[in-house]
C-alpha cells in the first residue's frame, strides 16, 4: 500500500510567510510615504520659483515696486487684491499657485501660499524686515499657508530663491 502524498504549504508556513509580507510592509509603507512628501515638497518649491519669476516680470511693467496685496483671501469669491490674482497674468497657469501637500486651502481660497504683507509697495531695492535691511536672501516675499511639509514652511525670498529653510531670523 502505498502512502497519499499531499502537496501545498502547512499552516505555519503559511503563517511565516504572511509574517514575512507584513514586515516588509511595515518597512516599504514608511519609505514610499518619505518619497512622496518630498516629491510634494519639490513641487512647491518649484512653484514658489515659477511665482517668483512672475513678480519678477510684475517688477518690470511696475517700476520695479511690490504689489500691495492682501495676505491672503477667505474665499475665491473674495475680491480684494492677492497673490493668485494679480500674478495670475504672469504665470503659467493658476496650479502655480497649489502646493501639492495642500489638500483644502487651494480649492478654498485659490492658493496655498501668502504674501508677506510688510514688503507691500516697496521697491525691490529698499527691502527690510526683521533687521535684514536690503539683504533680499533673508526677506521672505510669499510662504506656504501652512507647515505641510513635515511642519517646515517654504519661502520665496527676495533674491528669488526658494527654500524650506527659515533665513530671516537672526544668527540663521
Amino acid at each position: 500500500m502505498r502512502a497519499i502524498q499531499k502537496s501545498g504549504f502547512t499552516l505555519i508556513e503559511l503563517l511565516v510567510t504572511i509574517a514575512i509580507v507584513a514586515v516588509l510592509s511595515a518597512i516599504a509603507i514608511p519609505v514610499t510615504l518619505s518619497f512622496v512628501e518630498k516629491s510634494r515638497q519639490a513641487t512647491c518649491i518649484g512653484n514658489l520659483r515659477q511665482i517668483g519669476i512672475g513678480l519678477q516680470m510684475y517688477l518690470g511693467d511696475n517700476s520695479n515696486h511690490l504689489p500691495e496685496l492682501a495676505l491672503g483671501r477667505t474665499s475665491k469669491s473674495s475680491d480684494e487684491p492677492v497673490l493668485e490674482t494679480v500674478l495670475s497674468g504672469y504665470v503659467e497657469s493658476e496650479e502655480v499657485f497649489h502646493c501639492p501637500s495642500d489638500k483644502k486651502e487651494f480649492r478654498k481660497t485659490g492658493s496655498s501660499y501668502n504674501w508677506n504683507i510688510t514688503q507691500n509697495g516697496r521697491r525691490i531695492d529698499e527691502l527690510s524686515f526683521l533687521g535684514n535691511d536690503n539683504r533680499p536672501e533673508r526677506i521672505p516675499l510669499v510662504s506656504d499657508k501652512e507647515a505641510w511639509h513635515d511642519e517646515k514652511t517654504n519661502f520665496l525670498y527676495a533674491d528669488f530663491s526658494s527654500s524650506g529653510k527659515v533665513r530671516f531670523v537672526s544668527g540663521e
